[in-house]
């Protein structure tokens, strides 16, 4: 199975689970859902979501996602993948609880290694 991972607030997710697809926070803003790959994982949620709380890490299966997937180079030498569109949340394989340590700094999950 080819894994792509998110993070999320867990509201969103909640809400996504009623309405049966996942839009995220940049879908209507920037056309795409951002992603990453499990090595890329650390480096975007100590980037982007450093202390923040709340959060859970979807688990997404690469071929069951019906939206485009573009991987797409933000930084030099390094492309990450891109959802063109709702997410359909049966490719959503599973979610945990995306917490930080006391330093705000994430640390890989044990479910990946």
């Amino acid at each position: 199975m080819n894994t792509i991972l998110h993070i999320t607030q867990h509201e969103q997710w909640e809400q996504a689970k009623l309405v049966k697809t996942y839009r995220g926070d940049t879908l209507d803003s920037e056309g795409f859902i951002h992603c990453s790959t499990p090595t890329q994982l650390i480096k975007v949620a100590n980037t982007f979501f450093h202390n923040q709380k709340g959060l859970v890490l979807l688990y997404i299966d690469y071929d069951k996602v019906k939206a485009e997937i573009r991987y797409e180079g933000v930084e030099e030498n390094e492309l990450f993948p891109h959802i063109y569109g709702a997410l359909n949340i049966d490719a959503v394989f599973k979610v945990i609880d995306f917490e930080h340590g006391e330093d705000g700094l994430f640390e890989f999950p044990h479910e990946i290694e």
